[in-house]
């Protein structure tokens, strides 16, 4: 059996497979908040703050928060 790997997101941890996504993650930890990162309605930053794309993979110990998807693209315009 393959070992879990836990991340936070917005402080929550969460123990998702090795191989698993920020967007796995983000399921895991909420689904309906899965879906709206899905559609883009909302974003997810990592633990300084920058934006991270839905299939950009986890590691152990990652942080993410959730956030509204017009920070994110603010963020990405700077």
């Amino acid at each position: 059996m393959t070992e879990l790997v836990t991340v936070f997101v917005n402080a929550r941890a969460v123990r998702v497979a090795p191989d698993a996504t920020v967007l796995d993650a983000v399921r895991a930890f909420d689904a309906g908040e899965g879906d709206a990162f899905a559609a883009g309605t909302r974003g997810v930053t990592d633990s300084r703050g920058l934006p991270v794309v839905p299939m950009a993979p986890v590691h152990g110990g990652a942080i993410f928060r959730l956030v509204s998807a017009r920070a994110v693209r603010v963020a990405g315009a700077e």
